[in-house]
């Protein structure tokens, strides 16, 4: 008996990206910067997040008080949608804009 291949989700070839959980810059969508399709267990789902052109900067040594307390203020101002995991646009900024979970 030959076992089935599981299908390959079409959104992965529609918006070009690399695989599940691996976030893309989307420089000319209108007002979100990133994309990703958002897998955890069997849901997945299509996630556009990021504002156009913020002024995002993850922590590093050096940084200033001002970039500091701009990071802290986001991560506290959506901690409740953060906290929802994988599945939620807010975990997905702070992961790729605000920390350096994504860097390349």
């Amino acid at each position: 008996m030959k076992k089935k291949k599981p299908k390959k989700d079409y959104r992965l070839t529609k918006y070009n990206l690399e695989g599940f959980n691996k976030p893309k810059r989307t420089p000319s969508h209108p007002e979100k910067s990133h994309i990703v399709l958002a897998k955890e267990g069997e849901q997945v789902k299509l996630i556009r997040f990021g504002a156009q052109g913020a002024d995002t900067k993850p922590p590093r040594k050096g940084e200033s008080v001002k970039d500091r307390d701009k990071r802290l203020a986001f991560k506290k101002r959506h901690a409740k949608n953060i906290k929802k995991g994988k599945m939620s646009a807010a975990w997905w900024a702070d992961a790729v804009k605000w920390s350096n979970m994504f860097d390349k």
